[in-house]
Parts: structure tokens; sequence; C-alpha cells
């Protein structure tokens, strides 16, 4: 004979958890855009950056932890030798872009590849390309860059 709590005990479950989700609130709403989409908002990079170097916010407030990024690189540009208080995870939209942390080889990225980058981690960057160079940027935490007096190209 089964015990009448074993049917009742997962519908109380069911209940709870639907009431806990409504409760919740509004999710947020998927996003899908590409670095030419009309809808990207670019800011200006940092003042040690390239002239024409570009920062928009997909995801997120860049004052909290967990925001995405594009950076755009002008084709020719440089970024200056700095750090981030953040690990940073990166996929490179568009270009050929150089990236030299310190203590490692520079290491050329192409359209797709991923870097991962450790917080506090000097480094600098070259878009190689004739077209700027597009990155797609995960900041762990918020969002800073702090240049160095590093000579990394």
């Amino acid at each position: 004979m089964s015990h009448p709590f074993k049917m009742v005990i997962p519908s109380v479950v069911l209940v709870m958890s639907s009431l806990v989700m409504a409760q919740s609130g509004p999710q947020e709403a998927a996003l899908a855009v590409s670095a030419a989409d009309s809808s990207v908002q670019w800011g200006p990079c940092p003042e040690f950056m390239p002239s024409g170097c570009g920062l928009a916010v997909l995801h997120g407030d860049p004052a909290k932890p967990n925001t995405d990024v594009f950076l755009k690189v002008p084709a020719g540009g440089n970024l200056a030798h700095h750090w981030h208080s953040s690990a940073e995870r990166m996929v490179l939209v568009s270009g050929q872009l150089e990236v030299a942390y310190d203590g490692q080889e520079p290491a050329m990225l192409s359209p797709g590849m991923y870097a991962y980058g450790p917080a506090r981690l000097a480094h600098s960057a070259s878009c190689r390309s004739a077209d700027p160079c597009v990155l797609f940027i995960a900041f762990e935490g918020p969002v800073d860059a702090i240049p160095t007096s590093g000579s990394n190209p």
C-alpha cells in the first residue's frame, strides 16, 4: 500500500516552485546582436586608448560584475599597455588582433578565436588588419582599464 504523502509531496513542491518563480518578477529578455547592428551604441574608450576606439556595453552594468562589451580598435590601432582588475574572456569578431601579455609570447587572434586574460596581467594589443578589429569581452568583475608604463607593442 502506498503512503498518501508520496503523491502529495511532489505536488506541493511543484506548486511552491511555481509560486517562487511567479514572485521573482519578469526575467531578462534574450539578446542576439552583431557588432554591425544599428542598435549597438558605441561610446568612447578610455583616454589612453587610440583615437577611433569604441566601446559598446551589450549586457550588464560596467560598474558591477558580469558585463559583456564589444571593443572596437581602428585598423592599425594600438592599445597601450594596461591591465584590468577583472579576468576577461574574449572572442575576436572581426579583424586580426595581436595581443601581448607580459611574460608570454604574443598571440595573433583571428575571427572566432577565444582568448582568456587573467585579472591584473598587463598586456597590449595591435589591430593588424586593414579593417577595424572588434573584440567581444566578458568581464567577470567591473569593467576597468588601468594604463601602465610598459612598452609591449
